[in-house]
C-alpha cells in the first residue's frame, strides 16, 4: 500500500465559506438544463416535430450516450492523474465550455435538411454535446469530495448543488413554457410548433454556457485547496485507465453502487422520456399547463433544508430507499384517479394543482435519493483511499456516470421502441388525434410497469455497508495514516509544486 499520494498545496485558513458552496453549485446548471432539454423535448422534437421515427431518434441518442458513457472513465482517470499548476480539474472544465456551448445550439437548430440526413445530425451533435460536458461534468463532480473530508459537510455540499438547481431550474422552465412555447391557433400546444425551437436552442445554449464558465471562474480561487498529485504521476496510457477502473470496481462498495446506478437509469431513462408524451397526449397538457410545473422546486428545496436531519435519523442507504419507493407510489396516485375518474375534469386548474402537487411531492424524493447516491460514493472514495492509497475522485464519479448515461440510453431506446411498437402513437400527431386507447397504453407503462422494475436497484442498494460508524472508523484510520506521513507528505508536495509540468 502507498503513503499518502495527494495533498493539497495550501491549508485552508477555516471551514468552506458560504459563497465558496454556492460557487461550486452553480456547476449544477449545464448538466441539469441540459437534461432538461434531453428529457423533455429532444425525442418529442425530432420524433413528433421534424418527424423522424421514434424507434431511429432514439437509437440515435443511445449511440450517443454509449460513446459518451465510454468516455467518462477515460476524462476521469485522466483528470484524476493530471498534475498541473492550475490543478488537476479547472483546465479540463475550461477548455469545454466553448464546445459545449456550440454543440447543444445545433442539436436543436439543425438546418432544413432532407429526412435521410435527420438521423446523423442527432447523432453527431447529440455526440459532441455530450461529449463536450464530460470534459466539464467529471472534474466538476470530483470537486466535492475534494473540497471536504467531513461526512455531513460532503452531504451539505452536495445539498447547495441542488439548491443552486432547484432555484435556477423552475426559472428556466417557467420561462421556456411562458415565453418560448406559447400556444397559437395552428398550434395550440406550443411544444409541438416547430418555429419554436430556434429560440429554444439560442437561450439553452446561453445558459448551459454561463453555468459552466461562472462555475469555473469563481472557484478557480480553490486550487490551492484541492488535493494534488504529490509526485509525478504515471504517463497517461489505456494501461493505466484500465487499472484505474479494474482498482474502483475491486471496491466491493463501490461495485454495489454502480450496479443499482446501471440499473436505476434504464428504469428512468425510459420512464423521463415517456414524460413530456404523457403530459402532451395523456394530460393534455400545453405551455400555459406546464409552465407552472416548474413550481414542484419547492419539493427541493425543502429537501435542501431536511436532508441533514433525515440523514440523522436514517442510514443513507435506507433514506435512499424509502425515497425510492415513495417516487414509484407518488407517481402512480394522478393516473390512478384519472383512469377511475375520480381526478378534475381535462383542462381545468384543479388537474393542474393535482400533476402539479404530485411532481412536487416527486422531487422532493428525487433530491433524496441522488444527494444520498452522490454522499455514498463520496464515502466509498475514503475507503478507496484507505485501503489501495490513491485518490480517485474523477474514476469514482465517471464510472457512475458511464452506468448511468449508457443504460438510460437503453431506457431511451426502450421509450423509442415502447411509442412504435406498444404505444402505437404516429409521429407528427395532434393531441386531438389520438385516441384513447393509445393515451391508455401510454399512463399503464409510464405510471405502472416501468417504475415496478425499481425493485432491482432498491435491493442492490441494501447490500451497501458503508454505515455511519463504519464511516467513523474509516476516517479515524486515515487521519491517524496522513498525520504519520505529514512530514514526507510536506517534502513532496512541495517537489510536485516546483516540478509543475504541464501536462
Amino acid at each position: 500500500m502507498e503513503g499518502n499520494r495527494f495533498a493539497p498545496r495550501a491549508q485552508r485558513p477555516g471551514p468552506i465559506s458560504v459563497w465558496i458552496k454556492l460557487f461550486q453549485g452553480l456547476g449544477t446548471i449545464p448538466d441539469a438544463i441540459k437534461d432538461f432539454a434531453f428529457r423533455t423535448f429532444l425525442l418529442l422534437y425530432y420524433n413528433q416535430v421534424l418527424g423522424l421515427a421514434a424507434s431511429e431518434a432514439s437509437l440515435a441518442l443511445l449511440v450517443a450516450l454509449i460513446v459518451d458513457a465510454i468516455s467518462d472513465p477515460v476524462v476521469g482517470s485522466y483528470s484524476d492523474n493530471r498534475q498541473h499548476r492550475w490543478g488537476r480539474r479547472h483546465p479540463l472544465m475550461a477548455a469545454a465550455v466553448i464546445p459545449l456551448t456550440i454543440c447543444i445550439y445545433l442539436l436543436f437548430a439543425p438546418p432544413d435538411v432532407a429526412q435521410g440526413y435527420l438521423f446523423w445530425w442527432l447523432l453527431v451533435f447529440a455526440v459532441g454535446t455530450r461529449f463536450s460536458l464530460t470534459f466539464f461534468a467529471v472534474p466538476w463532480n470530483a470537486l466535492f469530495a475534494e473540497m471536504s473530508d467531513d461526512y455531513r459537510e460532503r452531504s451539505e455540499l452536495i445539498s447547495y448543488r441542488f439548491a443552486v438547481l432547484w432555484l435556477v431550474s423552475p426559472f428556466f422552465t417557467y420561462s421556456v413554457y411562458a415565453f418560448i412555447f406559447t400556444a397559437s391557433e395552428e398550434y395550440p400546444l406550443g411544444q409541438l410548433n416547430p418555429a419554436h425551437y430556434a429560440t429554444f436552442a439560442l437561450v439553452l445554449a446561453l445558459v448551459v454556457g454561463s453555468g459552466a464558465l461562472l462555475t469555473t471562474a469563481l472557484t478557480w480561487n480553490q486550487i490551492p485547496f484541492l488535493k494534488h498529485p504529490t509526485s509525478a504521476p504515471p504517463p497517461f496510457s489505456l494501461r493505466i485507465i484500465l487499472q484505474d477502473v479494474r482498482d474502483a470496481l475491486a471496491n466491493p462498495e463501490f461495485r454495489i453502487l454502480f450496479l443499482a446506478v446501471l440499473a436505476n437509469a434504464v428504469v428512468t431513462g425510459t420512464s423521463q422520456a415517456l414524460q413530456i408524451y404523457m403530459n402532451t397526449y395523456f394530460w393534455g397538457f400545453g405551455g400555459e399547463q406546464l409552465r407552472w410545473m416548474a413550481f414542484s422546486v419547492a419539493g427541493g428545496l425543502v429537501a435542501f433544508f431536511t436532508v441533514l436531519p433525515l440523514q440523522n435519523w436514517l442510514d443513507k442507504k435506507y433514506l435512499l430507499v424509502v425515497s425510492s419507493v415513495a417516487i414509484i407510489l407518488v407517481s402512480m396516485v394522478p393516473v390512478s384517479l384519472k383512469l377511475l375518474g375520480l381526478a378534475p375534469p381535462p383542462g381545468s386548474t384543479g388537474l393542474v394543482w393535482l400533476v402539479l402537487a404530485a411532481t412536487t411531492a416527486s422531487v422532493y424524493f428525487v433530491t433524496i435519493a441522488i444527494i444520498m447516491i452522490a454522499s455514498m460514493v463520496a464515502d466509498t472514495l475514503d475507503l478507496q483511499e484507505l485501503e489501495t492509497g490513491n485518490r480517485q475522485e474523477g474514476l469514482f464519479n465517471s464510472v457512475v456516470t458511464f452506468s448511468s448515461k449508457a443504460t438510460s440510453g437503453i431506457g431511451l431506446l426502450m421509450a423509442g421502441l415502447l411509442i412504435d411498437f406498444v404505444i402505437l402513437l404516429p409521429e407528427g400527431a395532434q393531441a386531438a388525434d389520438v385516441t384513447e386507447e393509445v393515451t391508455f397504453r401510454l399512463a399503464v407503462l409510464e405510471a405502472y410497469v416501468v417504475p415496478l422494475f425499481n425493485i432491482v436497484w432498491m435491493a442492490l442498494a441494501l447490500r451497501y455497508g458503508i454505515t455511519k460508524e463504519r464511516y467513523a472508523e474509516i476516517r479515524q484510520a486515515l487521519e491517524a495514516r496522513r498525520a504519520s506521513a505529514a512530514p514526507s507528505s510536506g517534502t513532496s508536495g512541495s517537489s510536485a509544486s516546483s516540478h509543475d509540468p504541464d501536462t
